[in-house]
Order: structure tokens, then C-alpha cells, then sequence
């Protein structure tokens, strides 16, 4: 099920996944399985990724980072077959996201002694990249009648929906706003006006579903299978200048 109406669908290439995450989904749709399970199970995959890497099992690292992708999606993809939005699962999957994020990056210093600055530069980088493309993508779900669950502005708790508790949703959104308020507030100043765009035309998503989390799990694991592990931080840190290049063709050609 797409976040999208057809009308407002484009080429995400970041999702690359989708077609076994539904698979997924509609095999658990019928069980006991919740989505929550299935995002703990990327956290694991996450794990086995570093594990990998740590060890040289580069193959096998790249194997765990697009399984942790898939299972990304998949979880979004059991939440909407069984029909129970969550901001609890919402707020769970980013929070693993970003933790799991800096522990690759960590990893990557690890295993090719590159500077902790440019390691911490190209984390910055990811995170600013991805929450670019979440900003403009949560305004396009927006605007265009789609999901719903999340929020151009996340700035307050919202109110648990139904089967979840407000102390859970509490807790949860706390220390989500700890983690990616740095990161909001800059996409936010750096594009105010976003939100009164009109809808964004397919292409324009499709560019930029490059900043996406699946995308950029993607280059990683292309980079790790290839043996070039010592150009991933680089590559991150020069592929944010395009962060710049997005916000200025929102800004020129579709305001």
C-alpha cells in the first residue's frame, strides 16, 4: 500500500525493496507478527551488519544493510495491511534509524582510520540528506491526501491513537525530539516556505529519493561489496552538497 495516491506516485529510488517488503507483509498479516517485531528485527540486521564488517565480512555486511532496508519498509507495510498506525512504531523505527546510522559510521572509522571529524561530517551529512528528503516528501503526503502518520512539524506530542498509551507516545516522541531536532530545525530554516509549494512533480522526487535512507544503505553496501569501505565517508560528506543543489531548484523552479 503506497503512502501516495496514484496520481502523486513516483519512482522512489530509495525503495528498491518494496516488492519483498510486501511479500513480507502479506505473509505476517495473518499472524501475531507486529510491525514493532519487524522493526526490532532490522535493528538486528543492523547489529550483523557492523558484526561483519568488524570481522572483514564485507559480502556479508552488504547482505544484513539492504535486508535492514527491506525490513524498513516492511514494517510500514504490516502497519498499513492490518491497519494500526502508530506513532509509537513511528517514532520506534526513527529512533533506530539514527542510532544505528551513527554506529555505521562509527564502524566506518573504525575499519579505515579515516578522521573522526570527517566521520562525524559525513554522519551530519546522511542525516541532513535524509531529513531533507523526509521534510519534502512528509509535505507532499500532506498536501496530496496521503499517510498521514507523519508530521511536516513534529513540535508536540501527539495524541495516542487507538491502542497505544499516551505515557508510551510520551516517552517516545521525548526522545525522538533529543535525536532529530538539530537536524529538523536546520532543513526547516533552510527551506521555510516548502510547505506552501505546490505539490512536487514526480521527477523532482525521484532525484531526490537519492538522499533516502534505502539509497543511501544502498551505496554503502555497493561500497563495502567492492572493497572500497575507505570512500564511504568521503562519499557522503561531497554528496551533501547536493542538499544545497534541492533546495535551490525548490526554491527557483517550484515555488
Amino acid at each position: 500500500m503506497s503512502k501516495l495516491p496514484k496520481e502523486y506516485q513516483f519512482l522512489d529510488l530509495s525503495d528498491y525493496g518494496r516488492f519483498v517488503a510486501r511479500w513480507i507483509a502479506n505473509t505476517l498479516k495473518n499472524t501475531t507478527i507486529t510491525p514493532i517485531h519487524i522493526t526490532s528485527w532490522f535493528i538486528i540486521s543492523g547489529f550483523l551488519a557492523i558484526l561483519c564488517m568488524l570481522y572483514q565480512y564485507y559480502i556479508a555486511a552488504a547482505f544484513f544493510l539492504i535486508l535492514k532496508s527491506i525490513l524498513d519498509a516492511a514494517d510500514g507495510e504490516l502497519s498499513r495491511l492490518k491497519n494500526t498506525p502508530s506513532y509509537i512504531g513511528r517514532y520506534y523505527d526513527s529512533i533506530a534509524d539514527i542510532i544505528l546510522n551513527f554506529l555505521f559510521f562509527l564502524t566506518f572509522w573504525h575499519i579505515t582510520n579515516d578522521s573522526i571529524v570527517y566521520v562525524l561530517l559525513a554522519f551530519i551529512g546522511v542525516q541532513l540528506q535524509g531529513t531533507l528528503y523526509n521534510y519534502y516528501y512528509v509535505i507532499l503526503r500532506n498536501n496530496a491526501n496521503g499517510d498521514m502518520t507523519s508530521r511536516i512539524f513534529e513540535d508536540s506530542v501527539p495524541v495516542a491513537m487507538e491502542g497505544e498509551k499516551q505515557e508510551t507516545v510520551d516517552l517516545f516522541y521525548k526522545i525522538y525530539n533529543f535525536l532529530y531536532i538539530v537536524f529538523d530545525k536546520t532543513i526547516y530554516w533552510m527551506d521555510k516556505e516548502a510547505m506552501n509549494s505546490q505539490p512536487f512533480p514526480k521527477w523532482f522526487m525521484t532525484l531526490l529519493s537519492t538522499f533516502g535512507l534505502g539509497f543511501q544503505l544502498l551505496i554503502m553496501a555497493l561500497l563495502l561489496a567492492l572493497n572500497l569501505e575507505r570512500y564511504i565517508v568521503s562519499f557522503f560528506i561531497a554528496y551533501s552538497v547536493f542538499i544545497l543543489f534541492f533546495i535551490a531548484i525548490r526554491r527557483s523552479i517550484l515555488s
